[in-house]
């Protein structure tokens, strides 16, 4: 694996995003495309981090997209995320958990930069993936 190759496991490390992040977007952007084109139902579950940042990028990611995509911003206050971080006790977010003031200083929690739906992640799961439907319903 390229994680271990890189001696991390964190996909969000600067040394191990620098060598996979194109390609794992690639591969997710292109799986999109094509199951839009056999009329499938596509949610993609990602940070999108710089797209979401800059409009131009994010028109970038998603211009081979047929079909208008909406970007839906799962937001939490940092002590949650700090919490559930810690709840899940993966080995990769240790270092998170372990020092969380530099880990919640790396992120940005600004909301995008590009049209989107915000959602509010503390609510129950069934409430967010109602306020997801009920606005592609409109």
């Amino acid at each position: 694996m390229v994680s271990d190759l890189a001696g991390v496991r964190d996909l969000d490390d600067p040394a191990l995003a620098g060598l996979t992040r194109a390609a794992r977007y690639e591969t997710l952007l292109g799986l999109a495309q094509a199951n839009l084109r056999a009329e499938r139902p596509v949610v993609l579950v990602a940070p999108f981090s710089a797209e979401r940042s800059r409009p131009s990028a994010w028109a970038a990611a998603t211009r081979l997209i047929p079909a208008e995509p909406l970007l839906v911003w799962l937001h939490l206050p940092p002590e949650e995320l700090i919490r559930r971080l810690t709840r899940r006790a993966l080995a990769r977010d240790q270092p998170k958990i372990g020092d969380p003031a530099s880990f919640l200083a790396r992120l940005d929690l600004t909301p995008p930069a590009v049209p989107h739906l915000p959602v509010d992640a503390t609510q129950p799961t069934a409430a967010q993936v109602s306020s997801v439907l009920a606005h592609l319903a409109r």
